[in-house]
């Protein structure tokens, strides 16, 4: 049996080079998409106008233009109090000085951790091991329990000295705390769940009472059917890579990964954040980075 070398042609060179060309034209956009933001607004009745949330950061040198590009267009949306979803932090030894930035915002700030801040679940390995030990946690709002997900990982250290720098930048982090607000008459309770990847979620009971209530958590999937009139949520980055099937299943709630989930008894909005965890690069595809901004005032964003 012979065996024939194959012949390249022009047309195989050709073919090569448009590969190329299309690789470096998807990174293109991808790189590029992950430097704007989209603004969501959402009309709640009985909430207070002018509530703007945000969630993972991941703040590093070569995203910190992004992030005050963020922080300016909350500034112009002039919110009432705005609202962080954890995950300050990118990398094992992150620099805690970039978290000056949030002394940029003209409004209150409140915050939670996430898994990225107890240095919980940060790689892909450890990261389906936090899924798989959601199975041994209760989630039952009467018997709320996730300390199996705590493990010898998880840094409390760390996390203590994340809370110390942003309370020093003006971010009040909420561990398992209530605050309410008045907001021009209208009251806001925010429940500052801990985060749950770390084994630190252990939301206070609240009296019923007519304020508008919002829990924020880090893992939308270490929520609870909270009685409460929102929950908001991060960690997913929406997905950061999109396609036609998953955006299905999300809007199928198969998965939940971005946007509105009506399935509890309170809606959850699930944000697809503003930084990215997984990559020295902030590269996204058709999932935006992403400011909520809740009842908002006539504004003109520019974006």
């Amino acid at each position: 049996m012979s065996w024939k070398v194959p012949r390249f042609t022009n047309n195989h060179y050709y073919a090569f080079f448009i590969l190329i060309l299309s690789v470096n034209a998807s990174i293109g956009y991808m790189a590029w998409e992950a430097q704007g933001v989209e603004i969501t607004e959402l009309q709640i009745e009985g909430a207070p106008g002018g509530i703007v949330f945000i969630a993972d950061p991941h703040l590093k040198e070569s995203n910190l233009g992004h992030v005050r590009m963020v922080i300016g267009e909350i500034n112009r949306l002039q919110p009432s109090v705005v609202l962080i979803g954890g995950d300050f932090v990118y990398g094992i030894d992150p620099d805690l000085g970039l978290q000056e930035v949030w002394r940029e915002i003209d409004a209150p700030v409140y915050a939670v951790l996430g898994n990225h801040d107890y240095k919980a679940g940060i790689d892909a390995t450890t990261g389906i091991e936090k899924v798989s030990a959601l199975s041994g946690a209760s989630l039952h709002p009467d018997c709320y329990d996730v300390a199996c997900l705590r493990d010898s990982a998880t840094d409390l250290a760390f996390a203590d000295d994340v809370e110390a720098v942003l309370e020093a930048n003006g971010v009040t982090v909420l561990r398992n705390e209530v605050v309410e607000l008045d907001i021009e008459g209208a009251r806001l309770v925010i429940v500052g769940v801990d985060d749950g990847w770390a084994g630190m979620a252990n939301p206070p009971r609240l009296e019923p009472s007519g304020a508008f209530t919002v829990y924020m958590i880090h893992e939308p999937e270490c929520r609870a059917d909270w009685s409460c009139d929102l929950i908001l949520a991060g960690h997913t980055h929406g997905g950061q890579f999109n396609s036609p099937v998953l955006q299905l299943a999300n809007n199928a709630g198969i998965v939940e990964l971005k946007g509105m989930q009506e399935g509890g008894t309170s809606p959850t909005y699930i944000s697809r954040g503003i930084g990215t965890s997984n990559l020295d690069r902030e590269l996204r595809f058709f999932c935006s980075p992403e400011i909520v901004v809740i009842n908002p005032p006539s504004f003109n964003s520019g974006v």
